[in-house]
């Protein structure tokens, strides 16, 4: 049984992995492999059109004025929950058996206890734009919740307040998205991947990012957008637009991130 260990990886010096440089062209590559992942595993798609929407509704709640951030900050706790996607997407890779029951089996991970510390930070962060948002909307309209979600779309469409929670709250949203991006691109797969410890995980993803700016913002317009898609379709279309970007991510990180070499953990 392995030693329970977080910040730090199994070895005894901590591991860096090297990080690479890519292009556009290997963005596509990445979504069309994981888009392959998806179609691949048909048996799941009841699984997932299940969960990802009853997931999206619960965050969402009944709070109209919050409907929007809730939606948007889904993508701030997506990556830790398409952590059992990536497992799929890894299994595949290796030519192993796969399945639904798949997404369970990272479970028996080593990273496991650095993957839910991660997982909890990303919960944390998702809590702090959630509240973040309220502060905005209480600040400009008060505390009484609108009538009606057309009366919420009357009062930031016709007003100058509204136009204020657009713009602030639009900025302060990129900068969650930002940070949250920078930290979870590489990590859960590099930590599926590798046992490496938290601490050396986010890093990496931080120097990832920093190595290929362009790409990298680039990838989070295409989070958002896809996101963006599947919310219209008043959550049912995450069951497709998550998976597709988990699997789509474990590629990336194999585009991102070289190989372990022999030996290493």
């Amino acid at each position: 049984m392995s030693n329970f260990h977080v910040i730090a990886g199994a070895g005894e010096t901590p591991a860096y992995p090297i990080v690479r440089k890519i292009s556009v062209e290997d963005l596509k590559c990445a979504l069309v492999k994981g888009f392959h992942d998806f179609m691949a595993m048909p048996s799941s798609l009841a699984f997932l059109c299940l969960i990802y929407p009853i997931i999206g509704i619960v965050l969402a709640g009944n709070t109209v004025q919050l409907l929007f951030p809730v939606m948007s900050g889904f993508a701030l706790v997506g990556p830790f929950a398409a952590i059992g996607l990536y497992e799929v997407s890894r299994r595949r890779e290796q030519g192993l058996e796969t399945s639904w029951k798949t997404v369970f089996d990272v479970r028996h991970s080593p990273s496991i206890p650095a993957i839910l510390a991660l997982g909890v930070l990303l919960l944390a962060i998702f809590v702090a734009w959630r509240l973040s948002a309220e502060a905005i909307y209480t600040s400009l309209f008060g505390a009484v919740p609108p009538d009606s979600i057309g009366d919420f779309f009357t009062e930031v469409l016709t007003t100058s307040q509204g136009w204020t929670l657009i713009l602030l709250g639009n900025f302060v949203g990129f900068l969650f998205a930002v940070a949250v991006l920078s930290i979870s691109v590489v990590s859960f797969p590099l930590l599926l991947d590798r046992d490496v410890g938290l601490a050396a995980a986010v890093l990496t993803s931080l120097r990832a990012v920093i190595a290929n700016p362009v790409t990298m913002a680039i990838w989070g317009i295409i989070i958002a957008v896809t996101l963006g898609l599947g919310f219209l379709a008043f959550f049912a279309g995450l069951a497709v637009a998550i998976p597709v970007l988990a699997h789509a991510t474990w590629h990336l990180y194999r585009k991102l991130v070289e190989p372990a070499a022999p030996g290493e953990i």
